[in-house]
């Protein structure tokens, strides 16, 4: 994966400043929107690998931000909220979310629990790969190229 693209949906300034500034130093991609509505659009137009959401957004909450983007969209989502209560935290994840980081929130867990989501991302992806050729014997095919090999050769189909 080359370097990931994160949204980052918050609207409180001095935490989407620490979180840009993080990611920043730490050699990330990243976009932020304030409201839901510029968040959806920047999901849509982007297609950011991680995305990073408050709950509490002035125009549409969280849980609905995480619905409509899982309707068309595998991007883990990470919330980040000072909503703390299990009734919250399950609500999140039963709507979509990946995982849920409650504020105030230490910079080392939320960079490792970013990690730890490219690196599932990244297996995810690898596998996708693995699964589109088809090996036997001497036949491969690579679904996702188009190509199909006798002996390492290509064999031009029509």
């Amino acid at each position: 994966m080359n370097k990931p693209l994160i949204l980052i949906i918050e609207d409180d300034k001095a935490v989407k400043n620490l979180i840009s500034t993080t990611l920043e130093t730490h050699d990330y991609n990243y976009h932020t929107a304030s409201n839901g509505e510029s968040a959806i659009l920047d999901a849509t137009s982007n297609n950011p690998d991680v995305i990073f959401l408050d709950l509490g957004l002035p125009d549409i909450d969280g849980i609905d931000i995480i619905k409509k983007i899982g309707s068309w969209s595998n991007v883990p989502i990470i919330v980040i909220s000072s909503r703390s209560e299990d009734k919250d935290k399950i609500a999140a994840l039963d709507a979509g979310a990946d995982d849920f980081i409650t504020k105030p929130f230490s910079i080392d867990e939320l960079l490792a629990r970013l990690r730890v989501t490219l690196r599932r991302l990244n297996n995810m992806q690898s596998t996708t790969i693995e699964s589109s050729i088809f090996n036997n014997g001497d036949l491969k095919i690579d679904y996702a190229s188009g190509c199909a090999y006798k002996n390492n050769e290509e064999l031009h189909l029509t």
